[in-house]
Protein backbone atom coordinates (compact mmCIF):
# COMPACT_ATOMS: atom_id res chain seq x y z
CA UNK A 1 0.00 0.00 0.00
CA UNK A 2 3.01 2.20 0.77
CA UNK A 3 4.53 1.05 -2.15
CA UNK A 4 1.83 2.29 -4.36
CA UNK A 5 1.29 5.42 -2.47
CA UNK A 6 4.46 6.39 -2.83
CA UNK A 7 4.84 5.25 -6.71
CA UNK A 8 1.44 7.53 -7.57
CA UNK A 9 3.65 10.65 -6.05
CA UNK A 10 6.64 9.67 -8.09
CA UNK A 11 4.27 9.69 -11.14
CA UNK A 12 3.04 13.25 -9.92
CA UNK A 13 6.26 14.94 -9.69
CA UNK A 14 7.57 13.41 -13.03
CA UNK A 15 4.50 13.94 -14.71
CA UNK A 16 4.78 18.04 -13.06
CA UNK A 17 8.38 18.29 -14.22
CA UNK A 18 7.77 16.71 -17.45
CA UNK A 19 4.79 19.58 -17.96
CA UNK A 20 7.54 21.88 -16.69
CA UNK A 21 10.47 20.75 -19.15
CA UNK A 22 7.47 20.90 -21.75
CA UNK A 23 6.81 24.93 -20.52
CA UNK A 24 10.25 25.58 -20.51
CA UNK A 25 10.93 24.62 -23.96
CA UNK A 26 7.82 26.46 -25.51
CA UNK A 27 9.47 29.50 -23.53
CA UNK A 28 13.21 28.94 -25.15
CA UNK A 29 11.19 28.90 -28.83
CA UNK A 30 8.97 32.16 -27.68
CA UNK A 31 12.70 33.86 -26.61
CA UNK A 32 14.11 32.72 -29.99
CA UNK A 33 11.21 33.93 -31.96
CA UNK A 34 11.54 37.35 -30.15
CA UNK A 35 15.04 37.68 -30.75
CA UNK A 36 14.32 36.98 -34.09
CA UNK A 37 11.80 39.79 -34.11
CA UNK A 38 13.94 42.11 -32.29
CA UNK A 39 16.58 41.46 -34.69
CA UNK A 40 14.30 42.60 -37.56
CA UNK A 41 13.39 45.47 -35.64
CA UNK A 42 16.62 46.84 -35.64
CA UNK A 43 17.72 46.09 -39.09
CA UNK A 44 14.13 47.71 -40.12
CA UNK A 45 15.50 50.65 -37.76
CA UNK A 46 18.66 51.08 -39.11
CA UNK A 47 17.41 51.00 -42.79
CA UNK A 48 14.69 53.54 -42.01
CA UNK A 49 17.30 56.11 -40.31
CA UNK A 50 19.14 55.88 -43.78
CA UNK A 51 16.16 56.17 -45.69
CA UNK A 52 15.33 59.49 -43.51
CA UNK A 53 18.58 61.61 -43.54
CA UNK A 54 18.48 60.82 -47.86
CA UNK A 55 15.62 62.43 -47.12
CA UNK A 56 16.62 65.41 -45.43
CA UNK A 57 19.47 65.80 -47.52
CA UNK A 58 17.79 65.92 -50.35
CA UNK A 59 15.10 68.06 -49.05
CA UNK A 60 18.02 70.93 -47.49
CA UNK A 61 19.61 70.15 -51.28
CA UNK A 62 16.09 71.29 -52.77
CA UNK A 63 15.59 73.91 -50.03
CA UNK A 64 18.95 75.92 -51.17
CA UNK A 65 18.48 75.58 -54.50
CA UNK A 66 14.76 77.34 -54.40
CA UNK A 67 17.12 79.89 -51.83
CA UNK A 68 19.44 80.68 -54.48
CA UNK A 69 17.06 81.16 -57.42
CA UNK A 70 15.30 83.28 -55.28
CA UNK A 71 18.16 85.50 -54.43
CA UNK A 72 19.17 85.30 -58.17
CA UNK A 73 15.64 86.54 -59.13
CA UNK A 74 15.90 89.17 -56.23
CA UNK A 75 18.93 89.77 -57.57
CA UNK A 76 18.25 90.72 -61.18
CA UNK A 77 15.03 92.74 -60.62
CA UNK A 78 17.51 94.79 -57.98
CA UNK A 79 20.05 95.61 -60.78
CA UNK A 80 17.00 96.07 -63.68
CA UNK A 81 16.07 98.70 -60.91
CA UNK A 82 19.36 100.51 -60.33
CA UNK A 83 20.11 99.97 -64.17
CA UNK A 84 16.63 102.17 -65.56
CA UNK A 85 17.37 104.73 -62.41
CA UNK A 86 20.98 105.60 -63.60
Amino acid sequence: NKTVQVQRQVDEVVGIMQDNINKVMQRGEQLDTLQNKTEDLQNSSMQFRRGASRVRKQMWWKDMKMKLILGGVIAVIILVVIGSIV
